[in-house]
Formats: structure tokens, C-alpha cells, sequence
């Protein structure tokens, strides 16, 4: 069971000159890749993620930890977009064709919005394809097998971490920036799939209605700011997604 759309939000995407989308985890949810708390599992249901999502952790113990991610970098190579993934790239597509900007914020680091065609995304916790070296700085994105070696290592002889924002972190100062950009242009904004309590993300609708924006929030459970956005729709992005973008673009 899920919210009807209303007819404002139609109207408002319909309308819309530059949209900023911010996706969660709840997206990525709906293709099978649990949420950040809910992957531990198996051996590791006795961790916190908290002991194994910190720049400490990493420097106690960087074969678990790398272990650990590189068990989600191939859980990731087995799910593919779903349909919020796809109605995302073709709003994209939409807005562009008319002339229109769309940019897309996303706190998933599995780029499954990238492989359903979206364009304009910004990766606010970096990518889990992505491992860097410590020593040279050298970043590669991994898409094969299983690493020969934990924590693997670059070929300068420095040690390898995934290109993940991990908790006591900064965000990438570039993303940040190209964020606040796009939602000091945008007059409409989507809140999809996020529990919009982890910041600064879940600043930014406060910030897109401060600067004029309408604001709408699709997710499966009321979030702190659901009676803060002119819109709170209740339901997956996977089935109110493509339908909003059916009624808004249709020909």
C-alpha cells in the first residue's frame, strides 16, 4: 500500500526548470542491497558498523576491514537498477531534452544510479568500486573478482582503502560544493529513499526550501523532515517513481 501522488507534485516536476534528486539507501534497498545496518550479517552480525566503517578501524585491523568491503563490492556486482534507478535517468533525460537541469545527490556507493543512465550524479560517500591508495593517492575502480589479498595493496607498495566516506570523515570538498551549487539553482527537490537524519544530507531540503524550492519526499516511513516538505508521498521510489514520471512527461 502506498500514497497516491498528489497532483501538485506532478504539476511542480512538470513545471520544474532544474531539479536535485538526494537518494538514499532505501533505494538501493529495492534492488537487494541492504541498508547500511542491516548488512551485517553472517560473521560479521557480532560487528557494529561502527567498528568497521572508521578511518581507526581500518588502521587496527585493515584486513577485516577491507575483507568486509570487498564482500559488499561483490554483493553489489549481483543486483542490478530497478525501476527508481531507471524513472531517475529519464526524468533526467526529460528535463535536459526541454532545456531544463537535473542533478542528482546520492549517498549510495554503489553507482547503481549511474548503470540505469543517470548523468549528473553527485557521490556524496564516494564509491565502494573505487579503492585508493594511502601512500600514493592513486585511485582504480575495481570491477573484477574477489581481491588475491587483504588489505590489498597498490603497486608503489602503499596499502589500498575503499573510496568510501567513512563515519569522522569530510565529505569530498568538490562534492560539496557542486551540491550547494545545484540547490542554489533548483526550484524543485526530491527526497528519495532516506532516513534524512545523516548530515550534512539531511540538511539540504531545509536548505533547497530556504532558497525558494518546492520540496517532496518519497520513502517508505515518515523521516523527521516529512512535515517539513510540501510533499511527504509514503511508498517505494520503485513504484512511485516511474509512475510520476509517466503523468509528468507524458506525451
Amino acid at each position: 500500500m502506498r500514497d497516491t501522488i498528489p497532483s501538485g507534485v506532478i504539476e511542480a516536476l512538470r513545471g520544474a526548470k532544474s531539479v536535485v534528486v538526494l537518494s538514499g539507501a532505501g533505494v538501493s534497498a529495492e534492488s537487494g542491497i541492504p541498508t547500511f545496518r542491516d548488512a551485517m550479517e553472517g560473521l560479521w552480525a557480532k560487528y557494529d558498523p561502527m567498528e568497521l566503517a572508521t578511518p581507526q578501524a581500518f588502521a587496527q585491523n585493515p584486513e577485516m576491514v577491507s575483507r568486509w568491503y570487498d564482500e559488499r563490492r561483490q554483493n553489489c556486482a549481483l543486483v542490478k537498477p530497478n525501476p527508481g534507478h531507471h524513472a531517475l535517468a529519464r526524468m533526467e533525460r526529460c528535463l535536459i531534452e526541454r532545456g531544463g537541469e537535473f542533478t542528482l545527490l546520492t549517498q549510495n556507493v554503489d553507482r547503481l544510479h549511474q548503470a540505469a543512465g543517470s548523468r549528473n550524479v553527485i557521490e556524496l560517500h564516494g564509491s565502494i568500486w573505487e579503492w585508493r591508495c594511502e601512500r600514493c593517492g592513486v585511485s582504480r575502480e575495481e570491477r573484477g573478482g574477489p581481491f588475491g589479498q587483504y588489505p590489498p595493496q597498490c603497486a608503489c607498495g602503499g596499502t589500498r582503502r575503499p573510496g568510501v566516506v567513512w563515519f569522522g570523515e569530510q565529505l569530498p570538498p568538490k562534492a560539496v560544493r557542486d551540491s550547494e551549487l545545484a540547490l542554489g539553482r533548483c526550484d524543485l527537490f526530491f527526497s528519495v529513499g532516506t532516513s534524512a537524519v545523516v548530515q550534512p544530507a539531511a540538511s539540504f531540503v531545509y536548505l533547497a526550501k530556504r532558497r525558494g524550492a518546492k520540496t517532496v519526499e518519497i520513502n517508505r516511513e515518515p523521516t523527521p523532515v516529512s512535515d517539513i516538505v510540501d510533499w511527504s508521498i509514503m511508498g517505494k521510489s520503485g513504484a512511485i517513481l516511474p509512475e510520476l514520471v509517466d503523468m509528468a512527461f507524458k506525451k
